[in-house]
This record gives C-alpha cells, structure tokens and sequence, in this order.
C-alpha cells in the first residue's frame, strides 16, 4: 500500500515568502538560503502545480520565524516578535464562550499591529471573524487573508478541543489561480469578490465552552503556530476516514454507493457529511490521485502507465489529461522540471 501522503502546494511556500519579497526585507540569496535550509529546491518555487511536505513547509515556519523573529513573515508593516501568538491564545483561555475568545483574540491582535482591525460580528444565524485591512499593501496580500483566517479558526477548534465546522469563508479578492488548494486549507463553502474577508460559523455553535487551560497551552508550545496552520488529511473526521479507504483500495478505487457501504452508512448521509466539511467523494478522489502523484513523480522513476494504472485510471492517456487539467503541464514535464530548472521564456506545455 502507497503511504499518505501528505503535500501542500508550493502557492503557500510562495505565500509565507510574499511579504518578505514584496517589501524587499531580505535579498533573493537569503531567500534561497531559507528555503534550502527547510530542504525545498528554490527553483520549485517558480514551477506549475508542484508541492512540498508538510514537514517541510512546517520547517519553513520554523526557519522564517527564527531568523527574523517575526511571527507574521514580514506580511505585517512591523514583526510581531516571538511569543506574539502565545499572547494571543492565552487571552482566550478564561472566555466563557468562544464568540467571547474570538473577540478576545480578534482584540488582542488588533492592539499587536497597526495594519488589520480583526472584529467578531453577528449576521442572523451566523457569527464570524471579519477583516478590515488599513492599508492597500496588506489588503493586495492574499496569503495574508488566507493566513489570518485559517489560524483563528483553528485556534477557535483546538480551545474548544474538537473539529469546528465553518459555515461560509468570503473572500475580498477575485478567485485565485490556486482556488484548487482551497478544500484542504477552507473545507467549507467560499466565495470571492465580497465586501470583506470573513469566516462565518453557526451562532449556536459560538456559544460552546472553551476547554483549554493553561497547563494545555504550554503543552501545545513552542510549535503551536505551526499544528495549527499546516494543513492536515486528518482534520476532518468523514474525509479523512474515505480518503484512508480509498488510498487501501487503490487501484480498486471504489464508487460512492461502495464507498458508502464501507463505512456503514447511507449514501446521502456520506454526501451529506462531506458536503459539510467543505467536499465531495469526487473531490477527495481527484485530490488523492493528484497527491499520490506529486508524490512517485517527486520521488521515484516510476513509469507513467505504471502509476497510471496504480491510480485506477484506464490508460496512460486518461492520467495524462487528467493530471494536466490538475496542474497546468504533463506528467513527463512536471518530472523534468524538478531537476531541470525553467528558463526564462520558455513555454509551459
């Protein structure tokens, strides 16, 4: 059986370096170096539809916060020191409910840095964080969008010591090229070109207790950040469990109704389950058999009617379009261009 993998799209290598590389805080070497030393071939970097570990973005955390002492990577008009985010969180522990935490969170980073007014506001049945941004540069900043609200609402789920479902996640940019990598880092319903960056839950929900203290925040230190923002296959209950089944069945991928049955339940309660965290039985095959192959093409000379077959697809020809339609190239070019750097001008398949 073919381990899980467990990837991130190099769009969130590239997000966590947006900042530093935009106000021109360190030199291109530096980056280079940072990135080698987390182990990541720069040159990946400038290459379609390629990933990384999630061990080696965590280590990139690591490496970026150290040499800079700069929690935010630079996305901020000034660093939030080491120990920013354990000041945050620890403000929280006493709420007596998590609407209460979030506003304390969204209160206590909004006094750290002058650029995001973060607010916890009520629209009917919903209760969510929302971002004001103060200025055009931290605005433009995708990441930084992206970034803020997929750490407090995992903040919000580890106080409350257990999964927290997401109602909607409204985004004030236009919908990125890299909306694909959206079902694991927001597995709930998104749209784009709104108002205001929000992340809305259900307001009953808000009003659960917070079952953290502070004995478990120490715990949970110095590597905090780091398990809460890196994407994970086992955050979500149902997808996890079909994602591990499909991965032992391959190449005998099985259909829903199977699938359902594996499982022990009825086709439209799966559905209905994924739906709620953010997916579908489709989806999470397609993203597996993207994942497996990022994965042997990284790391193996596997032949392409080999690891076609591996992934239950009926030819070569069927993986081929379908992995283009993932990332833009062929297989064969997505391979080459790992231990062969991109030129300048030269043309994508």
């Amino acid at each position: 059986m073919l381990c899980q993998p467990v990837i991130v799209s190099v769009v969130l290598v590239q997000g966590l370096l947006s900042g530093i590389r935009a106000r021109k805080l360190e030199t291109p070497a530096w980056i280079d170096s940072a990135l080698e030393e987390a182990n990541i071939a720069p040159a990946l970097l400038n290459q379609v539809g390629t990933c990384v570990t999630a061990e080696q973005y965590a280590t990139l955390i690591r490496v970026l916060i150290d040499r800079r002492n700069d929690e935010w990577y630079g996305l901020l008009s000034r660093p939030l020191r080491r120990g920013s985010f354990t000041l945050m969180a620890r403000s929280t522990l006493n709420a007596p409910s998590l609407e209460a935490a979030l506003q304390q969170a969204a209160d206590t980073f909004t006094l750290l840095q002058d650029d995001i007014i973060l607010s916890c506001v009520r629209e009917g049945s919903l209760t969510g964080l929302r971002l004001e941004f103060r200025s055009s540069f931290q605005s433009q900043q995708m990441f930084l969008h992206e970034y803020l609200l997929r750490l407090f609402w995992q903040l919000l789920a580890w106080l409350h010591a257990e999964p927290l479902t997401a109602r909607q996640a409204d985004f004030s940019f236009e919908q990125p090229a890299h909306v694909g990598t959206y079902p694991y880092i927001f597995p709930c319903p998104h749209q784009f070109n709104q108002p205001r960056t929000a992340l809305w839950f259900d307001s009953d929900m808000m009003a659960g207790p917070v079952r953290r203290d502070e004995q478990a925040l120490r715990l949970a230190l110095p590597d905090a950040v780091i398990n809460l923002i890196v994407p994970r296959p086992g955050d979500h209950a149902t997808s996890a469990n079909v994602r591990t089944l499909l991965q032992q069945a391959s190449p005998a991928w099985p259909d829903l109704e199977t699938m359902a049955d594996l499982i022990h339940i009825s086709t439209s309660t799966l559905q209905r389950r994924l739906a709620a965290e953010g997916t579908s039985y489709q989806a999470l095959k397609d993203q597996l058999r993207h994942d497996i192959a990022i994965r042997r093409l990284s790391t193996s000379d596997v032949p392409i009617a080999t690891l076609a077959a591996e992934l239950g697809f009926a030819d070569s020809a069927a993986f081929q379009r379908a992995f283009k339609s993932w990332t833009g190239v062929s297989a064969g070019s997505y391979r080459s261009r790992l231990f062969r750097p991109e030129k300048e001008g030269e043309q994508h398949d």
